[in-house]
């Protein structure tokens, strides 16, 4: 599984990333996490708002850091797939 949090670097977009490997770590989810700072890739991807997730190249949320349960869902949802 690849895992992008796409960011800028700013305090949302790090408290994301930490989030994710937090979340990764407990589930035992086998995933590669990719930090993604460049805007152009980040607008190619189609995130207008960051800090943005992607999973296996899906928009799974953007503008926001969603809560730990609800990375859990996502995560062990796709890893599933």
């Amino acid at each position: 599984m690849e895992i992008k949090v796409l960011g800028t670097g700013c305090k949302k977009c790090k408290q994301l990333e930490e989030l994710v490997k937090e979340v990764v770590k407990e589930t035992k989810t086998e995933a590669v996490v990719i930090k993604v700072t460049d805007i152009q890739e980040i607008a190619k991807a189609g995130i207008m708002l960051t800090p943005g997730l992607m999973i296996d190249g899906k928009v799974k949320s953007t503008g926001k850091v969603p809560s730990k349960a609800d990375l859990v869902k996502l995560i062990t949802e796709s890893a599933l797939k």
